[in-house]
Parts: C-alpha cells; sequence; structure tokens
C-alpha cells in the first residue's frame, strides 16, 4: 500500500509514493518499508525515538511535529498520531473488523471474567468466538500474551484480520479506560457493549488524572461506537449516566434492582478444595438456575452479563447456563485443586478494594484461617501499598507479604513499606522470594483454610529489573501441595 493511500483519510501534510511494508510504533522494530508512527505517551514519546527507528533503515515517519531527520526520511505530519493511527490501520488492514460480530466490555471490575464466560459460552454454541483483554488473545484456542488490556490500534486491527483469516466470526474484547482515551478503539464497529460497574482507580501520573475523566473515558464505549445493544448493571449508581447519548437496544441484568435479567436466591457452595456462588434468574416469563465456579455478589453480576450477552446472539440460557457452570477463568478467583480440605485460590486482586472485596467474599466462606499472600509492583501506583496491607490487616488471619513485579525497585523497600503499614495486630511475616512464600503459605495451610494469592492472577512471568522471568503461580502451588500433602495426588 503506497504512503499517500495509508494517509488518505487523515489530516496530514506531506507523504510520497513509497510502499508501506508495516505499520510500526516501536522503534526497536521498525525497519526499511516501514511507516513508523511516533506515539506520544505519559512517560516515553515516540517522537524522541524517531532517529533510532531512523538508524534502523526506517524513512517514513507519521508525528505531530517535524523532525530533525537526514533530507531522505519522508515525514508526514498529523495533528494527533494516536488518532491517526487507529485510522490507518482499519485502513491498511482493509477494515476487517467490519467482518466481525464485535463484543466490547468496560468498567473497573468484571471485565476479563465477563468477557472469557462469554467467549466460553459462544465457542461451545459453535460460534467461532475470539478474546482479547488481560489475558491476551486467544484466537481458535491460540494464546497470544499482550502488554495492555487493550492493545494499540495497530495491534487490534492486526488482530481481528488474523481473525477473519481464521474463520472467527464473534470477538468480545476488554476496553480500558486508557484505551478509549487513547483513540486505540477509534472506529472499531462494536455490536454490543457491556457495562459491568464503576469505582475509582487508575488516577494519577501517566493514567486519569480524576475520577471524572475515568469516568468519561469509559463513556465512550457508549456514545461513539452506535453499537446495537448495551449490557449493563442495573445495579450501578454510574449506569444511567453511562448510558446517556445510547441509542440503541437497552438490556439490563441486577439482583437488587428490576432488570431485564434479576437473579434471587443466592447461595454459597463449598467442596473438599473449590467454592463457588449459585443461583436462579428470572428473565421474561422463564427462569434458569445457575452454578458458577467462583465465589461472590461479583460472580452472579459477570455470570449474569455473559448470559444476556450470549442470547443476544442466539444462544438460549439454559444452554449458556450448562457451560457457565463447567468453566473456571484463570487467574480470576481461580481455584487451584491441591490438597483435600484445604482451598488455594489465585486472583488478581493488586489494590485496596480488589483486595477488599476478594477477602470480604472469601470471609463468607467461613473458613478456619483465612491466610493471604501478597505484594505490590515497583516502580509505580505507591498508593497501592497502604492500601493493601490496610485490606489484608483488616480481613486476614496471616498474611505473607512478598513480591509482585517488583522491577528496577529493591523487593526489599517494597515489602518493608508495605509492613510498615501493617496493623499492629495483624500475624505476617515477610518473605521476599515469591516462590518462597507459596511454599510456606501451603505448608503451614490447615483443614478448612482458604488461602489466597493476590496480585499475579493469569500472569506467567516476574517483572524483574525489566526482564520477565517465567513465573506460572498456579505451577508452583500444585508442585508445593505434591511436597506437602498429607497422602499423594
Amino acid at each position: 500500500m503506497k504512503l499517500f493511500d495509508v494517509v488518505q483519510n487523515i489530516e496530514h501534510t506531506g507523504g510520497s509514493e513509497d510502499w508501506v511494508r508495516r505499520i510500526e510504533y516501536d522503534s526497536r522494530k521498525a525497519c526499511p518499508g516501514d511507516l513508523f508512527v511516533c506515539l506520544p505517551g505519559g512517560q516515553r514519546d515516540g517522537h524522541d525515538y524517531a532517529p533510532q527507528a531512523y538508524e534502523n533503515g526506517c524513512r517514513m515517519f507519521l508525528c505531530q511535529k517535524k523532525l530533525e531527520l537526514p533530507e531522505d526520511a519522508v515525514q508526514v505530519i498529523t495533528p494527533d498520531t494516536r488518532a491517526a493511527l487507529a485510522v490507518i490501520s482499519a485502513d491498511f488492514y482493509d477494515h476487517p473488523a467490519d467482518r466481525l460480530h464485535l463484543i466490547g466490555i468496560t468498567g473497573t471490575k468484571g471485565k476479563t471474567t465477563t468477557a472469557l464466560l462469554i467467549a466460553a459460552v459462544l465457542n461451545a454454541a459453535g460460534k467461532n468466538c475470539a478474546y482479547i483483554g488481560s489475558n491476551g488473545v486467544i484466537i481458535n484456542g491460540k494464546h497470544t500474551e499482550t502488554v495492555n488490556t487493550t492493545p494499540e490500534s495497530r495491534d487490534l486491527h492486526h488482530y481481528f484480520n488474523l481473525m477473519t483469516d481464521a474463520s472467527v466470526r464473534y470477538a468480545v474484547l476488554e476496553v480500558s479506560s486508557q484505551a478509549l482515551a487513547h483513540h486505540r478503539v477509534d472506529g472499531i464497529p462494536f455490536e454490543t457493549v457491556v457495562f459491568t460497574n464503576l469505582s475509582e482507580d487508575h488516577i494519577g501520573p501517566g493514567e486519569h488524572p480524576d475520577f471524572a475523566d475515568y469516568r468519561d473515558s469509559k463513556r465512550r464505549l457508549f456514545t461513539s461506537h452506535r453499537a446495537k445493544y448495551a449490557v449493563y448493571n442495573a445495579d450501578d449508581p454510574a449506569a444511567a449516566y453511562m448510558l446517556q447519548g445510547f441509542h440503541g437496544k437497552e438490556i439490563s441484568y441486577g439482583i437488587r434492582k428490576e432488570a431485564d435479567y434479576n437473579a434471587y436466591n443466592l447461595a454459597q457452595y463449598r467442596t473438599s478444595t473449590a467454592l463457588g456462588v449459585e443461583f436462579d434468574f428470572f428473565s421474561g416469563s422463564r427462569s434458569e438456575h445457575v452454578q458458577l465456579m467462583s465465589p461472590g455478589i461479583f460472580s452472579v453480576y459477570n455470570g449474569l452479563a455473559a448470559i444476556a450477552v450470549c442470547e443476544i446472539f442466539g444462544v438460549s440460557r439454559d444452554f449458556a447456563a450448562g457451560v457457565l457452570e463447567k468453566t473456571p477463568i484463570q487467574g480470576r478467583f481461580e481455584i487451584v485443586p491441591g490438597i483435600p480440605e484445604r482451598t488455594f485460590i489465585i486472583d488478581y486482586a493488586h489494590n485496596g478494594l480488589s483486595l477488599t472485596s476478594a477477602l470480604m467474599t472469601l470471609r463468607e466462606y467461613k473458613p478456619n484461617r483465612l491466610i493471604c499472600v501478597f505484594g505490590s509492583i515497583g516502580g509505580r501506583t505507591k498508593g497501592r501499598r497502604r492500601e493493601l496491607a490496610e485490606a489484608a490487616s483488616a480481613l486476614a488471619d496471616y498474611c505473607i507479604i512478598t513480591s509482585d513485579n517488583p522491577d528496577f525497585e529493591p523487593p526489599e523497600d517494597i515489602v518493608n513499606e508495605i509492613a510498615s503499614y501493617m496493623s499492629a495486630d495483624c500475624d505476617y511475616e515477610c518473605i521476599l522470594d515469591r516462590r518462597e512464600a507459596i511454599f510456606r503459605a501451603v505448608e503451614m495451610s490447615q483443614k478448612e483454610d482458604i488461602v489466597l494469592f493476590a496480585g499475579k492472577g493469569h500472569e506467567t512471568f516476574q517483572l524483574i529489573y525489566g526482564k520477565k522471568e517465567p513465573f506460572i503461580e498456579r505451577e508452583i502451588i500444585l508442585e508445593a501441595c505434591r511436597e506437602f500433602s498429607p497422602r499423594p495426588l
């Protein structure tokens, strides 16, 4: 595709007849024949890395200002390279999103679980469905890791293109507030959009300046994509605001307020190694019973949303309920069956709000002891450390403070800071090595204990000094269980 054709639908000056082999925004990967897009960011500005792309042989640049590059560099100037990237990527891949039924999910909590439940039900019903979100990209069962919950627009259209080539017809996406604010999903024709809930998160340097910006960024999913259907949590106070300006069909779900899908008869269940929630729900003139492999009222909301969305695409609610009963979600209240009469749970809870919610939910199952293994990431969001310590101190019987992606910050500094916020009457210990912390938690567990491993969730690495070291918490827990199990597993 010629450069003039690539940029024809954006506001710009400059161009050439040169052939664009690929669109690239990472200067380390830019090569001859690539169009390097200079993306501004909170911590780094792609314009500063254009010389590196040039040294790699790249000669075409999309930028917001004139760059100091040799004369043979073709520079196309546009007011907003992030907004432009969304447009040129769709054009470059010939708009593959138009050939898919797209479902977009936003909200503070529940995006990952709801999205994966929807994908599981649609796939079980024979409606080939892909997934993009915190757990990576899944196309026909093939998994690819990603950096962001919602990838950059170039990557999204690349994945959409792979989906259409693989005969995928449906895709469900987690749509983050950052993705909406930074134009990653501009122009994507979502057919159905979903609102889970709203609370304060991702506010601070490099993220959103305040709650209003965070909230309004999420609202764009409902006002800027002309979706046919909006499925929303009727119990959340922000629902009415989020739907202002939406012109399609609204479908509600909830527990407390009257909704199109209403849950009742909520009950907990616990087996030798697992726990979950079951409920009935009423819609129209029929009711169905649902059992989920995860605990808590939030699991009920996630299940209702998944059933409502799948029924839009012709999947019966009884079929959906049958699939949900057998569908665990990796890294989201994921049960690791290791030692009988003990419950080991992996969850992505990595801030005060989510850890409080997780521990309060587990308290409802009346464990002998509730043990919490947690840490906090290095280098950013330092305010979470006090939140996490206060949540764990208040709700866990015993805590093990350990590492969680320390990156370039010394792990002992992070752990010691968290420990300084722990209440004096809370029993805890500090173990810097997370593997050792996991083994310690499994070893000390007793009958009817629940052990929550918080923070890592679905991740398959530990970020240490900028390098992703392999680390799969589920496998390490099972290894520890084999060592400390009272009888062979």
